[in-house]
């Protein structure tokens, strides 16, 4: 079944029989209210009462033959999928107007229903995390079954061209043994992302506190989706800026203080990824800031504290949670980056302090150890999966710190 039947099966069956249920139930308790006869809830509850028990039986046929399908025990063709579903639906409709008493009360019903929805949709979302986490886990084991962990996370080569060969069926040509060790892909990933937070938090802090405490409301509003269009620039875009722009002025920047930098190196897609994420920070900072009560600024104005010292010691401990959370969207934003540092950081994993020197980013090395002539279980491959292991690790970590900061300064100042 393709996603086209899926439509068809919606738009062309359900729908209509939704819009029939809620408008005749709808209808006749509306009428039973203008000629004084009681009715328990608004009519509108009872409309979507009836939706109810008309889709529910209906999508639960579908998920029967889904999951049929899904175990390999019976493939339906979609037209008795359909038939099936429909025929439920009709039932479903037929038995909500027997079903639906006005008497009953719609609206608790309609919540419980809502409230259920909503439960399995936050399910869907836990279950999805788990299976992201026990997907990439399980790669992972294969791949440490291989290569030691410790080595991987301690060792300082990453050296995998014959890593690759193998995977392409030529690993009996005496290649040397293949290195995985993963530190300087992280120290790239860590060196960039640094410098980029280096210019994206000063600048979108500050830009936040402006538009927030000095900047007139015309000025706010014209400033603010200026801000807000650099975060729907593609990449790729900034990527092209990075390589041809940035990078040879890095270059002959360092030329004039008696340096050498190399065409790709990691000072110039940090500089231009900062610029890039200042809106996450900014935008975000600038809303949480404006949310602060104007009587906590007013109660400190009028102890005589001036408007900076107010905007320090007040404004900003209250909405430092905010805060905290728009640099940790920032820096994930940041680590996950992969076209600009492609185009202007180069592939080269590189173990160096030098921002002037090329490195490359554990994003990068994923996206390059998936693509290729190479087989799905080789090494090289399943190294892609150990390092997305290690990123989400390091992302779980970078939460738990953010919310051990966040609950610090919710204790510290009382805010709930």
């Amino acid at each position: 079944m393709s996603i086209g039947d899926v439509f068809l099966w919606l738009l062309g069956g359900l729908l209509p029989l939704a819009c029939i249920a809620f408008f005749f139930t709808r209808n006749r308790m509306q009428h039973r209210e203008v000629a004084g006869l009681g009715v328990f809830s608004r009519p509108g509850y009872y409309g979507w009462l009836s939706v109810i028990y008309m889709a529910a039986p209906a999508v639960a046929v579908a998920m029967l033959f889904s999951m049929l399908h899904m175990l390999h025990l019976y493939d339906a063709p979609f037209s008795m999928l359909t038939a099936a579903s429909l025929a439920a639906a009709a039932l479903g409709l037929v038995a909500s107007l027997r079903l639906i008493n006005p008497d009953n009360n719609a609206r608790l019903l309609v919540e419980k229903w809502a409230r259920g929805l909503m439960i399995v949709a936050a399910g869907i979302s836990v279950l999805t995390t788990i299976g992201i986490l026990l997907s990439v886990l399980f790669e992972s084991i294969r791949f440490f079954n291989s290569v030691p962990l410790w080595e991987f996370i301690t060792g300082t080569k990453w050296e995998a061209d014959t890593a690759f060969l193998a995977g392409a069926g030529r690993g009996d040509e005496g290649g040397a043994k293949p290195h995985f060790g993963a530190v300087p892909i992280f120290a790239g990933t860590f060196m960039i992302t640094g410098i980029a937070m280096l210019v994206a938090i000063p600048v979108g802090l500050f830009s936040a506190i402006y538009l927030s405490e000095y900047a007139k409301p015309r000025v706010r509003a014209a400033v603010k989706p200026m801000l807000e269009v650099l975060a729907g620039i593609p990449t790729v875009v900034y990527g092209f800026f990075a390589a041809i722009t940035i990078s040879p002025l890095v270059v002959k920047g360092a030329e004039m203080f008696g340096l050498e930098a190399d065409y790709t190196n990691a000072l110039a897609p940090g500089l231009v990824m900062g610029v890039m994420i200042i809106p996450f920070i900014s935008s975000l900072s600038e809303d949480v800031i404006h949310a602060v009560p104007q009587a906590m600024r007013d109660g400190s104005l009028a102890m005589g504290v001036g408007k900076a010292e107010t905007i320090r010691h007040v404004v900003l401990p209250a909405a430092m949670p905010g805060i905290i959370a728009a640099t940790l969207l920032a820096v994930s934003r940041a680590i996950g980056e992969t076209m600009i540092v492609v185009m202007a950081a180069g592939l080269r994993p590189n173990l160096t302090a030098n921002p002037l020197e090329g490195v490359t980013t554990v994003t990068v090395k994923i996206v390059e150890s998936l693509t290729g002539d190479q087989q799905f279980d080789s090494l090289l491959t399943l190294s892609a999966f150990a390092l997305g292991l290690v990123l989400l690790f390091i992302t779980l970590v970078l939460n738990i710190i953010s919310a051990l900061v966040v609950y610090r300064f919710k204790k510290q100042y009382a805010l709930t």
